[in-house]
């Protein structure tokens, strides 16, 4: 045991270890010792939050691109604020390490013993047993002689299983003597059963070499998992043409010759549709199947072989325990020979604009992409909005340059998710994510963190007066008629722009092309805080692709 180590040392060690550069976290008496006395000192810089469920946001899309996020949070009263963040990070898998102070020994013994509550506490469990349905591991760090293994145990599963954890940090522990960290913490191995991963890969492979028309299908699993030089590697090998989904868009650059879309049903652009409709064998890698993948459309199983989840699926073929990446490798090794993709087939580009047109949602995404704002520098982000059908529309440059949310689809993750992306992003990149004013009301705060710490996201905030992919979801014919939207989709219209004023940052107001292009060009040049964007669009405005469900 070495004297001058302690529990609060090796969890701010363990966290530096693992390239943690940034903790969000809000004030609390259970945490401000391990806060105040190992973060500070650290090399880990505090973000301070404005609340817990931003954090969260912020942290998830931090984990994404940095392979870890960390929050702290005080007991109950803070930690439970964040609930809704966590499940979204272990349904996407985003590796998130929520730490949570918490009462100590003494406090939990007397009101177990007495029915004494200390402040925050609802009996000394609760936020444990919450916290076990949506982590890969759940611990409490009540004894500093089981505090090196324990924390060691639940990195590790957060680092492999990419999906985030809850450390429950008791107050007393924070400063009690532990063993010191020995090694680095690395991922789990991998497991796969040789005999079915090579199995698998030659039923694949003569799959592919006897298709007419294979197409590759990309996953956001492929992300998660770090395979993208080996994705992209296969791509070049097989020379075949591949597509994405919302989850996983531009996880490769969009400027690749043989990207052919995102795949999202009948969201996707008609060139897209009519090339998986045509294809005789998709190779789904890495593909989370849900209902966001296949919007008015149905997947033809029968001729997709699935590589997912540590499973290989086509047809009735099916074989348990093969990892996806071991798979790619094995492929990789593979000498295989497709048959010749046809020219890939291309949208007709859109009309010009006229600059005093009133914008429409269609319109604010044929503008962004025909004026080139979206460059290779640039990571672009959606929320759980009518936004995810324009963002399809949009040709992401940047490798892993655009990040949503929607297997778990929470409104309101964009704009403080925008906070993580800004941090974790390269120097020469810009963030620029699109919400919808339903959502934004939600997190409107992110811009108070976002300014205090100089970070730059540009955030536009389509302003319809309404929840409109809600009322889309139940009733999309009210876009097509007469008919008014339902009551509860129905927003108090806020003045967006002047939200600059409170925060201390800037906003523009854009009616026409003309005004939107005044703003998108002065929120360029904003280089010192976040530049929010209010477009006005007609509340029953839709993208093109959103229009299938009209009727």
């Amino acid at each position: 045991m070495n004297a001058q180590y302690t529990v609060g040392q090796y969890l701010a060690d363990r966290l530096e270890q693992l390239g943690l550069g940034h903790l969000f976290s809000i004030a609390g008496d259970y945490t401000i010792n391990w806060i105040n006395n190992y973060i500070e000192p650290s090399s880990i810089e505090l973000i301070e939050e404005v609340n817990e469920l931003n954090a969260g946001y912020a942290a998830d899309a931090y984990a994404r691109y940095k392979g870890i996020a960390a929050m702290c949070f005080t007991y109950s009263a803070g930690t439970l604020s964040a609930v809704n963040a966590v499940a979204g990070a272990y349904v996407e898998r985003a590796p998130v390490v929520l730490i949570n102070g918490s009462p100590n020994i003494k406090q939990r013994l007397t009101f177990q013993k007495t029915g004494f509550v200390s402040h925050h506490m609802i009996n000394g469990e609760t936020d444990l047993n919450i916290y076990k349905n949506i982590t890969a591991a759940a611990i409490k760090i009540d004894n500093p002689d089981l505090a090196p293994n324990l924390i060691d145990y639940a990195l590790t599963q957060c680092i492999t299983e990419k999906r985030p954890i809850y450390i429950e940090l008791l107050d007393d522990m924070v400063d009690q003597t532990c063993s010191a960290p020995v090694g680095k913490l690395q991922p789990a191995r991998v497991m796969s059963d040789p005999a079915g991963l090579l199995a698998s890969v030659q039923t694949i492979k003569q799959k592919l070499e006897s298709a007419q028309k294979p197409i590759i299908w990309i996953g956001a699993e492929v992300d998660r998992m770090g395979l993208h030089v080996q994705v992209e590697q296969l791509i070049k090998k097989l020379k075949l043409p591949y597509v994405t989904e919302l989850i996983s868009k531009a996880l490769l650059s969009e400027n690749d010759a043989l990207f052919a879309g995102v795949y999202d049903g009948q969201a996707s652009s008609a060139a897209t549709q009519k090339l998986v409709a045509e294809s005789d064998f998709i190779l789904a890698l890495g593909v989370w199947l849900s209902d966001i993948n296949s919007l008015g459309g149905s997947i033809d199983y029968d001729k997709m072989a699935l590589v997912a989840g540590d499973i290989v699926k086509y047809g009735s073929y099916f074989v348990p325990q093969v990892s996806l990446g071991q798979f790619i490798d094995e492929v990789n090794n593979q000498a295989i020979s497709c048959a010749t993709p046809d020219c890939l087939p291309t949208d007709e580009a859109p009309a010009a604009l006229n600059p005093t047109d009133a914008i429409s949602y269609q319109g604010l995404y044929e503008f962004i992409q025909n004026k080139q704002y979206i460059t290779d520098s640039t990571l672009v982000g959606s929320d759980a909005s009518l936004n995810y059908f324009g963002s399809i529309l949009l040709k992401v440059g940047a490798p892993r340059g655009f990040l949503a949310q929607p297997t778990y689809s929470a409104i309101g993750y964009i704009g403080p998710a925008a906070t993580g992306m800004s941090l974790a992003k390269q120097d020469h990149q810009r963030v620029m994510v699109f919400s919808g004013d339903g959502g934004f009301q939600m997190s409107p705060q992110c811009l108070s963190t976002q300014t205090r710490f100089g970070l730059n996201p540009i955030i536009f905030v389509v302003d319809n007066g309404v929840y409109g992919v809600e009322q889309w979801l139940y009733d999309a014919e009210v876009f097509s008629s007469e008919r008014e939207f339902f009551d509860s989709c129905v927003l108090h219209r806020w003045d967006y722009a002047k939200l600059a004023e409170v925060f201390g940052c800037k906003a523009w107001v854009a009616n026409t092309y003309a005004e939107l292009e005044t703003a998108v060009l002065g929120a360029l040049e904003n280089s010192n805080s976040p530049s929010l964007i209010q477009v006005k669009v007609p509340q029953k405005s839709l993208p093109d692709n959103a229009r299938w469900k009209e009727k």
